[in-house]
Formats: C-alpha cells, structure tokens, sequence
C-alpha cells in the first residue's frame, strides 16, 4: 500500500490538476475529499483543455474509480452539468464516479446568501465565487443542513428543505431585501437534477476502506491551497474546509495511518484570487507580464489572478502543517527570460523581522518582504523534460527552493501539456 495526498501550498491555483493528472496512472483510485465547485482544475490533453470543478481530474484516465468525498459540498446542477460535459468528451462515468452520501449539498438558497453577503460587505468582501460554498458548509456545521443521501429519500429531503426555507427566505427578505425561494421549484428542481446521478450516490468512506484493505493505491486529491485553510489560512480570507493534508482524513473517512506522502503544488511564483494580504504581490509591470504569461486567471471565475515573488515564508508553513514530503514546481517556463529573478526569505514588520508567517491579520498586511536576487536564464525551459536541459541558473533557482523550504522537489513543471514536466522523485515508491 502507498497513498499519496495532493495539496496546494500558496493560495490555490498552483496546478494541481495537471498533477493529479499525472500521479493518477500510479494510482488505482482517486478522492476529492473538500470544497465545492468553487475549485478549477485544468488539464491539457493535445489540443483539448478539460476544466474540472467536482470530479477528481483523474476521471481523464480511462479505468480509473474517482470519489466525491464526504468532505465536499456538491451542487447538484454544477455536478450535473459537469458530467455532461464529459460525456459529450466521450469520458465515460459509468461506475467509475461515485459521490458520498454523507456529502452536504449547496442548495439555490447558499448561493442567494452568498452574494448577498458580498453585496452588502462592499468594499470589505472576502471575494468568494459566489457559489454558496461558504453558506452550505455553515449549515453542516450548524447541523441544519442537507446531504447527498437525504436526496435519495424525497420524504426526507421535503422536510429539510422545507425547515431551512423557513429560515433562509427570512433572511433573504427581512435582512438583505432579497426575494424568497419557492420550496415547490426547488423540490421539483432539485429531484429532477438527482434523477442524473443517483446511481452514482455511495459509501464511499466503506468503499475507501475496501480498497485500502485490498491493497490498492489511493490519491487524494485536494483543492484550493493550504493558506486558505479555515483554521489555518489567512483569517477571515479563507475558504470554508480544510484545505491542509489533514482534510484528506475527515473529508474522506479514512485514518492518518493511511497516507505515506504528502505532495505540495507550488508555481514557481506566487499568486492569489480574491481580497486578503499577500506579501510579495507585484502591483507594476512585472506583477503584469507574470498574470500575461502565465495566463493567470481563474479557472472557475475568470477572475484576474495577483502576481508576485516567490515566497519561501508561506512555503516553509506549508511544509510545516502539511508534513510536505515532495514539492511540484510549477509555472517554472513563465520566468524563462525575466533576469533578476526575486525570492522572499522573510519579512520585516515593524523593528522586528519575521521568518515565519504572523498569524494575526494586522500584522501580516504590515509586513515588507525581504528578497534575495537570483540571476535569470535566457535559454528557455518550456517544454524541457530532463533536468539536464535546464538553464544551470533554473536548476540553482530550484535548488535553492529546497533548501529554503526544506522539501525536496519532486516533480517541475515546464508548460500545459500533459508531458511537460520533469520528473526528480517518484513519491509512489517511498
């Protein structure tokens, strides 16, 4: 048995779909275990880009099992739409996607919420997608609200809509001026939408255990990134799950024992959507040429995504919570020809210099990154799949990650494709 976790360590958007992508014909299974359809993952095949929201992206590997784990919230229409679309892609589903019954689900009543909240805070947004993820997971926490298996049971799921509604559409229309939902659309909406997919509706924490059992390999594939954690993260711009490795525990149902390698995504640079501090963001020119050449905008939103330095402070934290066993560094061809090349080793705040990241608000929006030059390369590494093709200046700038984090990089991305990466350690063997 050896199971491999996949996190983000920055902001999110780091290229973990390619990555799953990647690590998946290692793997017998793969477990999307937090958040919603709030996450984009994209995959390059030829001339093809899949966009992947709630379907692990290991769905593109024909024979493959993917989970929906318990740790998700699923909305039924966005669930739907997606496995369409993969279908019209000539991607079968067909027993090889299963979704946990204990998974909660957005219902039309968080999205409402969710963009009224936004709308109201003003210029004091946190920058949510807007898609009700924060609100559903409210609900499971407050132990109001709806999961996958109630769906099943249209009794049941009549009575829980019915007792959130009460609620919800006094909230929507006494506090925010909004107007009510009609619990009859939704019922009818909503069982017409799990008609598609029912069949696919499981214990998949049972089936988990199976499969651990018989000894089969398990990626575990999370999203976002793990400084959006919502214990860990930067407070109160966070999403609302566990983004960290220890998510891949509760969100899919399975114990610690069971996770011999925790793989960080990290892009070679750094970047975050939405409102919150970020330190080494570039608000000029350079900030500018990275989102062009990057292509950073969001998968799921569109959204213009802020550029900056690496920072090996947020990196080092990461390694820490995550117990980060191998790094993936992505986005390296997008510094090919910019000279000098900066990292953040610390910050200073204040009389005082940082090493680690603050975990008070306040003081981290204060903090100056401190930068160290490293010389750029003009010899391009897009495309180059050995460690040997790379500019000697891209290699020292790799191994200095390394030694900064103290992580060893397992995997570089050089581009898009499928194939473009190189390949240092192989965390499938130990």
């Amino acid at each position: 048995m050896f199971n491999v976790v996949v996190i983000g360590a920055q902001w999110g958007d780091e290229g973990k779909g390619k990555i799953v992508d990647v690590y998946t014909e290692r793997a017998d299974l793969v477990v999307r275990y937090q958040g919603g359809h709030n996450a984009g993952h994209t995959v390059v095949i030829g001339d093809e880009k899949f966009v992947l929201h709630l379907i692990p992206s290991g769905i593109l590997h024909k024979g493959k099992r993917c989970f929906i784990g318990n740790g998700v919230v699923v909305s039924p229409e966005a669930l739907v739409t997606e496995m369409d679309n993969l279908v019209a892609k000539e991607i079968d589903v067909t027993g090889r996607l299963f979704i946990s019954e204990q998974a909660h689900v957005i219902m039309p009543y968080h999205v409402a919420l969710d963009l009224a909240r936004e709308e109201k805070k003003g210029e004091n947004a946190i920058g949510t997608t807007g898609r009700g993820i924060g609100p559903a997971y409210e609900d499971k926490v407050a132990r109001s609200g709806i999961r996958v298996g109630d769906l099943l049971n249209p009794a049941v799921f009549r009575d829980r809509l019915h007792n959130a509604l009460d609620y919800k559409n006094f909230i929507l229309t006494r506090y925010f001026g909004k107007e009510a939902f009609d619990e009859q659309e939704i019922y009818d909406s909503t069982l017409a939408l799990v008609e598609r997919f029912k069949q696919h509706v499981a214990n998949t924490s049972n089936l988990l255990q199976n499969a651990l059992s018989s000894g089969e390999r398990v990626l575990f594939e999370g999203a976002q990134g793990s400084h959006l954690d919502i214990d860990h993260g930067t407070y109160p711009f966070v999403t609302s799950s566990s983004t960290v490795a220890g998510g891949a525990c509760t969100g899919s149902g399975t114990g610690p024992g069971s996770i011999d390698a925790v793989v960080g995504i990290t892009k070679a640079y750094t970047t975050r959507v939405g409102a919150g501090p970020f330190p080494t963001e570039l608000k000029d020119e350079m900030g500018e040429m990275l989102r062009e050449k990057g292509g950073e905008y969001g998968a799921t939103t569109g959204r213009p995504r802020r550029c900056g330095w690496f920072d090996a402070v947020v990196l080092r934290q990461s390694a820490r919570m995550n117990g980060l066993t191998g790094l993936v560094v992505t986005k390296l061809d997008v510094l090919d020809g910019i000279d000098p090349i900066k990292i953040c080793v610390g910050y200073t705040c204040g009389s005082g210099i940082h090493d680690v990241l603050p975990s008070g608000l306040e003081e981290l929006e204060a903090c100056v990154p401190i930068y160290e030059e490293h010389p750029g390369w003009s010899s391009p590494t897009a495309g180059c799949r050995n460690w040997d093709d790379l500019p000697v200046e891209a290699q020292s700038y790799i191994r200095r990650i390394e030694e900064l984090t103290a992580v060893p990089v397992a995997v570089i991305s050089t581009g898009q494709e499928r194939t473009e990466y190189i390949e240092l350690i192989d965390p499938w063997k130990g």
